[in-house]
């Protein structure tokens, strides 16, 4: 869970690393470094810290050459420090390295290499790349680079530099995300898109174990045999400014006001003018024989799933189970080729969640992949793709992708309902225009809570909070408790309303904050008898709830309204007053809201 780059061309390599870094920062942000080679030499710089506090220790620094990489690191083998973050290099500083990911078998390298008289200097896993080249390097990097690879065992991306080989540097993938990016007489490296938009938006998708070599003039990409693989160069459609704050404080709350945008964008389309669903590449010959449903993820994208669980069985009424990715390969989990799975993952990176997508073509499994990023190994290695097209989302606490999962979901729940003939077509075609025009009342809400600030206020003294919710509205409780733990760190937990008789309401005493959302009218009655009960034992209780609800409100002490709407589809908009609670708790407590302490946007490791 780190961020690399790479650049070699025509400019000065270091300003432009460090433009890249920031761009992926919240990838990682405990140290970070570069490294340029220049003049028969590779020059290092790092620090333990963010990319402002590189940008001061390299101000003064020559570092002229044209070619180099650079990293930002979240760390997983040694504590952040200036030593352990990367590059790291062989003892002669001929090799230089900058890697993503984890090299499970490292501690068994290390030791074969100190046999042969290697020294080690850091705690990380890393470093045993740049000696494990150098042993295998015999005048041909890109040689090396294979050999060493067929050593390594885990997920990697990284990138090499040599000073023997001076106008190349050399990037290999397994299981992290890895792009070229092309431009004229430069090209570029990187983990992710936004680190390159701004010089181009051209790019090449790098698979599992392929090794790219990138020079100014041209990039080459081959297989462990050396063999040329030919590639497809995309456009990104999306621009360098889409990645940019544009005037907001912080990028998590641009990406709660894009959230209209990123849901109507990524409807249209899918709904036609005559209520026609249509889900991409995805077709009702594909679904015939599935009788059951697996829908994993992890994080938020596992609450949009509890979503979509409740929806397709709701509308469509075929079983369907949500799990966790990162336990779904360990339990042995019972599905053949009669089950579609679900894979759902922001960045498409997830290792988690590439796993199950394995496991379940492994077992013959058919699996739909609903991710945000085009090229993504998700969605090249799934049987369909339905992409969400929320656009760059750069805070690492997810928001509008988020809430374009549960769209995706919505879709996918419709479109088996128009086969299953269960709920009417009146009741069906009501839903579906709803969704069309859910961003208007998106904007109505985000309009609608100028006191989330004043309520922040109570909210962010607190140690403890509690969120409340039957139904589909647990589901959005879930994904509220988790936004405002990531945050604001204060600890937070989601119970269903009806479990609450069951333990948890021990832990309620005076002045505990309780968030109960409530929209589904049939439960109205039994959230209320709920928070009656926290109530009666001394608990602040703040209420979500549609704006038609104020017969049922009088038990709140205090209310966030949001628009009235069909009740299937209340989870798009109840999330955004606890999304935007969440941040405002956040900003009264002087958090880094953006790059949460010990958190990163894309989890490429297990």
């Amino acid at each position: 869970m780190c961020g690399i780059v790479g650049y070699v061309g025509k400019n000065q390599a270091k300003d432009i690393l460090m433009t890249g870094l920031e761009k992926l920062e919240y990838r990682g942000y405990d140290s970070a470094g570069v490294a340029v080679c220049e003049s028969g030499s590779i020059n290092i710089s790092k620090v333990k810290g963010r990319i402002s506090d590189l940008r001061e220790y390299c101000a003064n620094s020559l570092l002229g050459g044209s070619i180099g990489i650079g990293h930002t690191r979240w760390a997983t083998h040694g504590e952040p420090s200036k030593v352990n973050s990367h590059p790291h290099f062989n003892k002669e500083k001929s090799i230089a390295v900058v890697h993503n990911g984890i090299i499970e078998n490292y501690e068994t390298l290390i030791r074969n290499l100190t046999e042969k008289g290697y020294e080690f200097i850091s705690q990380t896993d890393t470093e045993v790349i740049p000696h494990l080249i150098d042993y295998y390097y015999k005048g041909d990097l890109l040689d090396a680079v294979i050999n060493a690879t067929k050593k390594l065992e885990g997920s990697f991306a990284f990138c090499v530099i040599c000073i023997h080989q001076p106008d190349r540097i050399i990037a290999v993938r397994k299981d992290s995300p890895l792009i070229i990016g092309v431009g004229n007489r430069e090209n570029f490296i990187a983990s992710d898109i936004p680190a390159v938009l701004d010089k181009t938006r051209n790019v090449y998708f790098v698979n599992d174990m392929e090794f790219a070599v990138v020079k100014k003039d041209g990039v080459k990409i081959y297989d462990e045999e050396k063999n040329t693989v030919e590639h497809k160069l995309h456009t990104v459609a999306f621009d360098a400014q889409s990645a940019e704050k544009g005037g907001y404080e912080h990028f998590m709350l641009k990406e709660i006001h894009e959230q209209a945008r990123a849901v109507k964008d990524t409807v249209c389309g899918r709904i036609k003018s005559d209520m026609t669903v249509i889900f991409d590449k995805l077709t009702k010959k594909h679904l015939e024989g599935i009788n059951q449903i697996s829908i994993v993820a992890c994080g938020t994208a596992y609450h949009a799933g509890v979503v979509g669980k409740y929806v397709i069985e709701k509308l469509a009424r075929i079983s369907a189970c949500v799990e966790l990715a990162s336990e779904f390969k360990y339990r042995n989990p019972i599905i053949d080729d009669k089950t579609l799975v679900i894979v759902i993952s922001q960045s498409g990176e997830t290792a988690d969640t590439l796993a199950a997508l394995r496991l379940a073509k492994e077992k013959g499994s058919k699996v739909l992949a609903i991710t945000n990023v085009v090229g993504s190994t998700v969605s090249r290695e799934a049987d369909f793709v339905f992409y969400t097209y929320a656009g760059p989302e750069i805070a690492v606490a997810s928001t509008k992708a988020y809430t374009s999962q549960l769209v995706a979901m919505y879709i996918f729940a419709l479109f088996l309902a128009d086969e299953k003939n269960i709920i009417s077509k009146n009741e069906l075609d009501a839903i579906k225009n709803e969704l069309l025009n859910i961003s208007d009342k998106i904007e109505k809400t985000l309009e609608n809570l100028d006191n989330i600030k004043i309520l922040a206020e109570k909210i962010c003294i607190q140690n403890d909070v509690y969120y409340l919710g039957r139904g589909l509205d647990y589901a959005v409780s879930m994904e509220g408790s988790l936004k405002l733990k990531e945050i604001s760190y204060i600890h937070s937990e989601s119970y269903a309303g009806g479990e609450l008789k069951h333990g948890p309401i021990a832990l309620i005493e005076e002045g505990t904050v309780v968030v109960a959302v409530s929209t589904n009218k049939d439960l109205a009655s039994k959230m209320d008898s709920n928070i009656k009960e926290v109530k009666a034992r001394g608990a602040y209780v703040l209420g979500v709830v549609p704006e038609d609800f104020k017969d049922f409100s009088g038990s709140f002490d205090d209310v966030l309204y949001i628009p009235t709407a069909n009740e299937i589809l209340y989870p798009i908009l109840s999330v955004i007053p606890l999304q935007l609670l969440a941040y405002y708790v956040a900003v009264e407590k002087n958090c880094d809201v953006d790059k949460p302490r010990n958190l990163a946007k894309s989890v490429t490791v297990e």
